[in-house]
């Protein structure tokens, strides 16, 4: 395992996973302390694996070395297997997100963007995204999609204008009715239960029937530290339709450009409280 962690570490430049140059560098790739943070892991740790001195990693620390050094999925299982750990599940996980999403959110920056399931769940989110929505990745379960916290929690719409309440809501279940009847599996059939037990308006809107896969439309969002936001939500589907990068660019003619750079320059978004993140 550690010889594969540096291999594959010192296949990548710092363009690769969307770090700036530094310069040239005495050896080839990613520094450890680079892998390390975009795995959200101590430099220390990282640098133990790789010198085979680190005690078994977890699921999730595999996971997220698999992120940080765009790993495909046969390369994921692998390096579970060499962890000694049981590889996800192909067909019950979504979490492994597709190298070829990453590359695409990498080089963005400038725009909100992230990676979700087609159930809604947020897998990765560049910075903008968070200080957008907030920090979306770390839910879990039913409670980590979308559409679950829009029916059963308020605070999921306090950043939305009352008028597009309605419109949201449509768009919601009929995006969820497309994507648990194309998936047919037990986590979209758990999820579309527990919102018919939860929510008199999510089966009102169930019974309709009506289906539409998002892939376009304009997004509001009234945020408490720079005013409304207008975005153009735009769509890119994986191979396998399981999972897609959500762009939120500006919409034309509005002042949101000049209010996600505001945004942007306020800092880091653990400093500050989000409002979307419930």
């Amino acid at each position: 395992m550690a010889d594969f962690l540096r291999v594959r570490r010192e296949a990548l430049d710092p363009g690769d996973v969307g770090l700036a140059g530094t310069g040239r560098r005495r050896t080839p790739g990613l520094r450890r302390e680079e892998v390390a943070r975009l795995a959200d892991i101590s430099t220390d740790y990282y640098t133990r694996l790789e010198q085979d001195r680190a005690p078994q990693p977890s699921p999730g620390v595999l996971r997220a070395i698999t992120r940080a050094l765009r790993l495909t999925l046969d390369e994921r299982d692998h390096l579970f297997r060499l962890a000694g750990q049981r590889p996800p599940d192909r067909t019950r996980s979504d979490e492994h997100v597709a190298p070829s999403l990453l590359r695409v959110l990498d080089g963005l920056s400038d725009v909100p963007a992230q990676v979700m399931t087609d159930l809604g769940a947020t897998l990765v989110q560049n910075d903008l995204a968070q200080a957008v929505f907030g920090d979306l990745v770390r839910l879990r379960g039913a409670t980590g999609t979308v559409v679950y916290r829009w029916f059963t929690d308020p605070r999921a719409r306090a950043g939305y204008p009352v008028q597009d309440h309605a419109t949201e809501s449509r768009a919601l279940v009929a995006d969820l009715r497309a994507a648990a009847v194309r998936r047919d599996d037990a986590q979209a059939k758990d999820l579309v239960e527990r919102l018919l037990r939860a929510s008199p308006e999510f089966a009102a809107l169930w019974r309709l029937h009506s289906v539409a896969v998002m892939r376009s439309r304009r997004k509001r969002i009234q945020h408490p530290e720079v005013g409304l936001l207008e975005l153009d939500c735009q769509v890119l589907v994986d191979e396998e339709r399981t999972q897609i990068l959500a762009l939120f660019p500006p919409a034309p003619g509005t002042p949101t450009a000049e209010r996600l750079a505001l945004l942007a320059s306020l800092g880091p978004l653990a400093a500050r409280r989000p409002f979307l993140e419930h």
